[in-house]
């Protein structure tokens, strides 16, 4: 009887416990107090109807709903149906919440040269369908497929990104990157 109670004790003594720790452990939560490098953390741009719109901080990996969250959630009647909320958040980029995505450029300023005219190169971030269009090598379809990745995935951030696009290969990418911009 008594080695049964010493064998008892000694197994709950032996018990695995948890120790207390005194590194940072990542949140999945949207707080970024335990983010300290630039590099384990993405700083957005929250845009159009949320309820608090502006610039947020949030841990590297995060997704778009999370800086919607981030950034009050959604007012009410807004829509989100153009944005992919599952998408992992890239640093810098600008996330338009229920704007609907351009579909002209802007009007040039007078004594400016005009988007797409002849030697200017056309802003990716800025094209319509038409104007992509009129690229040589570019057909309607393909047009289409810019415009829905810009969508989809945000703004250019870079020329390159274009070769990202389905139908754009190394050779196609050459012929185009002298004639747009970012």
């Amino acid at each position: 009887m008594i080695a049964a109670l010493v064998a008892g004790v000694y197994l709950w003594m032996a018990r695995p416990r948890p120790e207390p720790t005194t590194e940072a452990v990542p949140s999945p939560s949207l707080a970024v107090a335990g983010v300290t490098s630039p590099a384990a953390r993405v700083i957005v741009h929250v845009s159009g109807k949320v309820r608090r719109p502006g610039v947020v901080t949030l841990p590297t990996g995060t997704r778009v709903a999370d800086a919607i969250k981030a950034a009050g959630g959604v007012r009410p009647g807004a829509r989100t149906d153009s944005l992919n909320l599952a998408r992992k958040l890239v640093d810098g980029e600008q996330i338009p919440v229920g704007i609907p995505p351009p579909t002209a450029a802007a009007p040039a300023i007078s004594g400016g040269p005009t988007p797409g005219a002849p030697g200017t190169p056309l802003d990716l971030n800025a094209a319509t369908v038409a104007q992509l269009d009129d690229l040589p090598g570019v057909g309607p379809v393909l047009a289409q497929r810019i415009v829905d990745y810009r969508s989809q995935h945000g703004s250019f951030r870079s020329v390159d990104q274009l070769q990202e696009v389905s139908g754009i290969g190394s050779r196609r990418f050459s012929e185009l990157k002298p004639m747009v911009r970012v």
